[in-house]
């Protein structure tokens, strides 16, 4: 019978291997939050807008995202498509899709969280709909998202692993190589796991940071 164990020696010296695809994990990381977060406060702020075949449209958008795995959107974008997206260009495209469609959700209810007399206020001094928003309204808002801000951060490189399901050279994929030659895939899949957790602490210490930040300022 079969009984996994974990070979700590190669679970240390297979660290620096394994850290060389950590920019990567990083970079497709940070590029999507960002993006998604871009497209979030875009779609956002357009649905609020009444315009019945936008917002439709909108939601639309935002139930497939959310309703189709990410790994199938990943597949489609690489392997689907009639122009071969290089990896990289082609998860970060997807985790910033799949990412956008929870923060346009995450960011609708913050919105919703304001004080309502906010708006009227904004109204009252004739200020436009995008300077309500920039100026007074999002601010607000943002301070509700943060911490759900933090958890899509840390779905997002916790996500970025199936990057290596289409070759992409993170910790992920190191670890499988390591596994593979090494036919020792517990203890490797234990490494990145404590990498990934370790990335995911860091994301945890800056969302309470933040969160402390904008008690202070309000």
């Amino acid at each position: 019978m079969y009984m996994p164990s974990i070979d700590f020696k190669l679970l240390v010296d297979s660290i620096p291997f394994v850290l060389e695809g950590l920019p990567y994990t990083i970079l497709i990381s940070l590029a999507s939050f960002m993006i998604g977060n871009l497209l979030g406060i875009l779609l956002t702020s357009i649905s609020l807008l009444d315009i019945p075949v936008i917002r439709t449209v909108i939601k639309v958008y935002l139930s497939f995202l959310r309703g189709t795995p990410s790994l199938v959107l990943l597949f489609i974008l690489y392997f689907g498509m009639p122009i071969q997206l290089p990896p990289i260009q082609a998860a970060i495209i997807c985790f910033s899709l799949t990412s956008s469609a929870f923060l346009a959700e995450i960011y609708r209810g913050a919105i919703s969280g304001v004080d309502p007399g906010q708006w009227e206020a904004s109204k009252a001094l004739g200020l436009s709909y995008i300077v309500t928003m920039k100026d007074i309204i999002f601010p607000q808002a943002l301070r509700i998202a943060i911490p759900s801000l933090g958890n899509v951060a840390m779905d997002i490189v916790k996500g970025s692993s199936l990057a290596a399901m289409i070759t992409v050279p993170d910790i992920f994929q190191k670890a499988k190589i390591v596994g593979g030659r090494e036919f020792d895939f517990m203890t490797m899949y234990v490494l990145v796991a404590l990498i990934y957790w370790g990335i995911c602490l860091v994301i945890g210490s800056l969302q309470k940071r933040l969160e402390k930040q904008f008690e202070y300022l309000t």
